[in-house]
């Protein structure tokens, strides 16, 4: 056969191909206000950047009728692009084609772009959007998850992997994002839960439709398993971008370098937290104000909003910010916001991401319900996060600093390269006002006066304890500075620090308090 006819077959075979499940499966997938695999695949990377593999792969299942049927590049396309010039591997799970559903050679396509973003130390992007696993498939499925979560785990902080839910993903689907870095979600589109509301309304008897049982919303303010929550797709994928150029390829090297920009003129630092330590601020306004272009990526925006985690730019070069937030709760650590700092931490850690910590709270939250739900455990993750990361870390005691709290956030105890405190801050076993009652507590109850006399205890406590020069005399603090210096000691620690090297014991891993 002559090249121009072999052309022209292999056109044909790409057409049909390309159509997926088919136009009226398509119009089904529109009308649920959802793109195609592919538009999807065209939407995030760079123009014409994409390659495709393993288009022409099928099924290869004979059961129930299934060697009677076509299933187009077995419902999931791989390959590699670029997405703002930086190299990625991806997959996108085909909806139109037997729901997404993963199959044997599904899942071996999976694998196989897997290992090429491994292999070349390039990230991985998933995007979820399938019915589960093939049931006509049968075991073999189930040996598919198991490979994928099998590599999720040891390309876990080796390259960054990101997973996107763009419909439906259930059953044993949810584990493989479960054990990637970063998790987007869009509302009114991606569901996840492990058992469906058909199984639950049969085995509990309870109705639950799938939105409030693991839509968006519920694993962005709720769970806790989403990083990241999108009105649209569109709004997801410029996240998605966005998120790349804060990240290193892979563990091996840094972050990009920008140019360094000056933060906007409306974050004055000096006027962002009040005078007065009991009224509260927000503190992204703080990270505001010492990043470049007052640019902050904030990450689990929604979820355990106690803390706040994201990523910035210092000078150009990328920073990991984790700051108590003292408009939630008075910014208190207690099981979820600790979960939430503790992970972000490690992932800093893991992609040589300096970390930048802002101090302000009283403790960890107390409770009957904190303490039962193993605040212990999970408030010793952040210990745990701090102690184990090598990165550059750099803590700014903005006010109060109180307790175990002051310990956990980054303290020159857990190895924190630099501290430095505002003359606001208050570093104590624990707070004035409980201090007093207890130090002075016969004084206060057999004077003729114990408010008057409560109060003046309070402010004597205060003068001697609660200020940052007790610790900095210790050595516990670096420098005491005026808040309208955050910035310039922040570039400077960054700067000074970058080539930092710790040598940790020798051991084949740790075992964080899981």
């Amino acid at each position: 056969m002559p090249l121009e006819k072999k052309i022209k077959e292999l056109h044909e075979k790409r057409s049909r191909i390309l159509l997926g499940g088919g136009e009226e499966a398509i119009g089904k997938q529109k009308a649920m206000g959802k793109r195609t695999a592919r538009e999807r695949i065209m939407a995030l990377l760079d123009k014409d950047s994409f390659i495709e593999y393993d288009l022409f792969v099928e099924h290869d299942a004979r059961d129930f009728g299934m060697d009677k049927k076509s299933l187009p590049s077995d419902g999931v396309i791989i390959g590699t692009g670029t997405i703002l010039g930086t190299q990625v591997a991806i997959f996108a799970q085909d909806f139109t084609v037997a729901g997404g559903s993963l199959g044997l050679m599904h899942s071996r396509k999976i694998a196989k772009i897997m290992d090429h973003a491994l292999k070349l130390r390039i990230p991985l992007i998933g995007i979820n959007d399938s019915g589960g696993a093939r049931i006509q498939e049968g075991v073999n499925s189930l040996a598919g998850y198991g490979e994928i979560f099998f590599r999720n785990t040891i390309s876990s902080g080796v390259i960054p992997q990101i997973s996107v839910i763009l419909g439906p993903c259930a059953g044993g689907a949810v584990y493989s994002p479960a054990l990637t870095d970063f998790v987007f979600v869009v509302d009114n589109i991606s569901k996840m839960f492990i058992t469906g509301p058909e199984v639950i309304k049969t085995v509990l008897g309870e109705e639950v439709s799938m939105e409030d049982l693991g839509g968006a919303k519920v694993h962005s303010e709720i769970t806790g398993n989403a990083h990241f929550y999108a009105r649209n797709e569109e709004e997801c994928f410029s996240q998605i971008k966005q998120l790349l150029t804060f990240l290193p390829s892979d563990n091996t090297q840094k972050p990009p370098v920008y140019e360094s920009a000056d933060p906007l003129p409306s974050y004055v630092i000096e006027k962002i937290v009040p005078d007065d330590p009991t009224l509260p601020y927000d503190v992204r306004d703080v990270i505001k104000s010492v990043a470049d272009n007052s640019d902050f990526f904030e990450i689990m925006e929604l979820y355990a909003k106690n803390i706040v985690i994201g990523f910035g730019r210092i000078g150009g070069r990328t920073a990991g910010f984790v700051a108590n937030q003292p408009i939630e709760m008075a910014g208190v650590l207690d099981v979820d916001s600790s979960d939430k700092a503790a992970r972000f931490i490690r992932f800093c850690d893991a992609f040589n991401i300096p970390v930048v910590t802002f101090v302000d709270l009283p403790g960890y939250m107390p409770g009957i319900d904190q303490e039962h739900s193993g605040v212990i455990r999970h408030g010793a993750k952040v210990l745990y996060a701090y102690s184990e990361a090598t990165v550059p870390k750099i803590t700014v005691i903005l006010r109060k600093a109180y307790g175990g709290g002051y310990i956990a956030m980054g303290s020159r105890h857990l190895r924190a390269d630099f501290v430095f405190a505002w003359p606001t801050a208050e570093i104590a076993v624990m707070g004035p006002e409980g201090a007093a009652n207890i130090i002075f507590r016969k004084e206060i109850m057999s004077s003729d006066d114990p408010e008057s006399t409560r109060r003046k205890k309070v402010e004597e406590y205060k003068a001697k304890f609660a200020n940052p020069y007790v610790a900095a005399s210790k050595g516990y603090v670096d420098a005491v500075i005026e808040p309208a210096e955050t910035r310039k000691i922040l570039l400077h620690s960054m700067e000074v620090s970058e080539n930092k090297m710790i040598q940790m014991p020798p051991k084949k891993h740790g075992i964080p308090p899981f």
